[in-house]
C-alpha cells in the first residue's frame, strides 16, 4: 500500500514539474526584474528545479522506509 502511494506521489510530482517548466506558467517569470542581482527568469528556473529535487528526495526517502 505504501509503495503504491509513493508511486502516485512521484507521478504527481512529475506532473507538477511538467506544468512548472511549461510555457504558460514559465512566462509569469519573464519580467524585467532581479532577485539579489540575478535576473528573475533564471532564478525562478533554478528555484523550481531545486524545489522539485528536494521534494523528490523527500518522497523517495519516505518510500524506502
Amino acid at each position: 500500500m505504501k509503495q503504491r502511494l509513493g508511486q502516485q506521489r512521484l507521478l504527481a510530482l512529475f506532473a507538477a514539474g511538467l506544468l512548472g517548466f511549461n510555457f504558460p506558467l514559465l512566462a509569469l517569470w519573464d519580467v524585467d526584474a532581479t532577485l539579489l542581482g540575478v535576473p528573475l527568469f533564471p532564478a525562478a528556473l533554478f528555484l523550481i528545479w531545486a524545489l522539485l529535487i528536494a521534494v523528490l528526495g523527500f518522497i523517495s526517502e519516505r518510500i524506502a522506509d
